[in-house]
């Protein structure tokens, strides 16, 4: 790792327009369980795969049973930023980070200081009536009683995208350009799996991507550098 990490230094050194793309892996240090790895919740057993629970129709059809399900696991409050949120938010305010494009719905970028945060799959930190609009805090979903409900009556959607709905393309606009114009790409935490998220590195026309991840990404071959290690102890390096 010492060689491979002494590269990564010299780059971020250098780079003067640095995008960060980054998945669960990145929060799975402040607590926050992932998807598909080992203990994630996709390989815990539950009364219907997680991915029919966080569906569009399944929150349309069984709502009591999508809220039940994604209050005790994916509305991750109380959580601090780790090492590596707090890495980006330094490079952001010494002006050699141009964004954050994230899969994750958390919000720990922010709480760190970043700005610049591009949130690919929405955020549990935005909650809006399906009816009327009106914008609720998680902390109000969190504590409802079942399914959580506006003043109108109108069921309160956390602002996350569920599969079976789009991509917000404003958010993937941004993303694209902010990595066709970055210098470096560091990709870390994610598997690489998820579209069209996964897709977006293709906009990268540098010299410099550089992916880091516990295990291999279908992406390895095609990067610069690449470091097999935890987020954590690479970022506290840096």
């Amino acid at each position: 790792m010492n060689s491979k990490l002494d590269t990564l230094k010299t780059w971020v050194d250098e780079a003067q327009k640095i995008v960060f793309f980054g998945g669960a892996g990145v929060s799975t240090e402040s607590g926050i369980p992932d998807f598909r790895s080992v203990d994630g919740l996709y390989n815990q057993k539950f009364k219907y795969p997680p991915e029919t629970i966080i569906s569009h129709s399944f929150f349309e059809r069984k709502p009591e049973e999508f809220f039940e399900f994604y209050k005790e696991k994916m509305l991750p409050l109380g959580f601090e930023p780790n090492v590596t949120h707090k890495v980006l938010a330094r490079w952001e305010r010494e002006g050699k980070l141009l964004a954050v494009v994230t899969q994750n719905i958390d919000g720990l970028h922010q709480k760190a200081g970043s700005q610049n945060v591009l949130e690919l799959h929405g955020s549990v930190l935005r909650n809006y009536c399906v009816r009327c609009h009106k914008s609720y805090s998680a902390e109000f979903v969190k504590n409802s009683r079942g399914v959580p409900l506006c003043d109108c009556g109108g069921v309160i959607k956390p602002d996350v995208v569920l599969y079976e709905e789009s991509l917000d393309q404003d958010v993937m606009y941004r993303a694209a350009r902010a990595i066709s114009e970055a210098d470096m790409l560091i990709v870390a935490g994610t598997s690489l799996t998820v579209w069209p998220a996964a897709g977006m590195i293709r906009y990268y026309r540098g010299r410099r991507l550089v992916l880091i991840n516990r295990d291999a990404t279908p992406y390895d071959d095609e990067a610069d550098l690449v470091l097999h290690e935890k987020l954590g102890e690479v970022f506290r390096e840096l």
